[in-house]
Parts: structure tokens; sequence; C-alpha cells
């Protein structure tokens, strides 16, 4: 080991034997026996001094790493809460739109225009606040909604997004090799041209 330019202090090297661990002797090494235990294993000062600050360098090291690991975790957990919240949220919304009054057959694919009466029952209607007439609908409008194939339902200002999201999944679904790894690169999702070509 590299000598210290100053001789270590007998509290710096009490110190430092209490944090290191140095390597059982064995008096007698294949069967040779060794003239001076003292003579073979001994160590100066400040190299004992130098392996403790050593050790403890590398327990630093390896407690930041762990904690740097540990943050991407949290990230990935909070991550992970809102997509739950979101889903809930989405859930809740789609439950609450399936209650809404409606006297016809909702079709998928198809959109439907939510309205509210002044006694706060909500219902679907097939006219948009537009084909209303000139004097429009008495009640209050709530939103336009596309029904899903899968029941859930999208607001008519998302529907872009969701069909955006669709088509590049169809087309990763559809691709291969160099298309593909170009369409998972970041932001592949929501580029536009890659989603088109």
């Amino acid at each position: 080991m590299k000598r210290m330019a100053s001789t270590a202090t007998s509290e710096e090297y009490q110190e430092a034997m209490a944090k290191v661990t140095l390597v059982e002797r064995n008096p007698c090494p294949n069967g040779t026996q060794i003239v001076s235990l003292y003579r073979s294993g001994r160590r100066e000062a400040e190299d004992i001094v130098d392996l403790a600050k050593e050790i403890q360098s590398a327990e630093i090291q390896v407690k930041n790493n762990a904690c740097a690991r540990l943050l991407v975790i949290a990230e990935q957990v909070k991550f992970l809460q809102e997509q739950a919240r979101k889903i809930l949220e989405e859930t809740q919304t789609a439950q609450d739109l399936h209650q809404a009054a409606c006297n016809f057959k909702k079709i998928p694919g198809h959109i439907y225009h939510l309205y509210k009466r002044d006694s706060g029952q909500t219902y679907f209607s097939m006219l948009s606040p537009e084909e209303w007439g000139p004097g429009g609908c008495a009640h209050t409008y709530q939103g336009s909604y596309r029904l899903e194939h899968d029941q859930t339902w999208t607001a008519v200002e998302k529907m872009q997004q969701v069909n955006d999201q669709l088509k590049w999944a169809r087309n990763l679904v559809e691709s291969s090799g160099t298309k593909r790894a170009d369409l998972l690169s970041i932001g592949g999702a929501g580029d536009s041209e890659a989603m088109e070509t």
C-alpha cells in the first residue's frame, strides 16, 4: 500500500483496527512453522488506516448506489400509483355513464351526447347540441362520448389521441425488424410520422 506522508496517530490506528478485518494468520502454512508470527504479520499503522479509509469509501459508494437504485424504484412506484388512480377514475366515469338514463340501445363505435335535467337526472341523447334546432336543448349539455367495444367511453375531445395510440399499437403488432425498433423508440407512440408510415 502507498505510504502516507504523515504517520497515523494512535487514535486513528485504534479506530482503523475497529473497522478493518485482517486475514486470519496460520502459524504453520503448508506444514512449515513460522519463526516469528509478529514479524510475518506486522503491518504499518499507515497501512491499517489506509485500509480502513478504503473500506469506509467503499461503504459510502455502495450506499449511494443503493439509494440511486431505490430512487428509480420509487419513481416507478409513483408512476404505477398514478396509473392505478387513472384506471380507477376512468372506471368510475364509465360506470357513471352506463348509469345515465337512456331510451335506446347503445351501439359500440357510436357517439352519444350527455345532458342533465334540472332534477339532476343525466341522460343520453343521439342529438348533439347543434342538432336540437334554433331553440336548443332545454337541459344542460354535459359532453359527448363514444362507446368503445370494450364498453368503456371516450370523450369526443380525446378521440384523436386514442385513435393515434390505437394506430401506433396496430402498426407495432404488424411491423417487424427495424420498423418495430423505430416504433418502440422514445416518443414513438407520439410520433405522427412513425404512425403514418
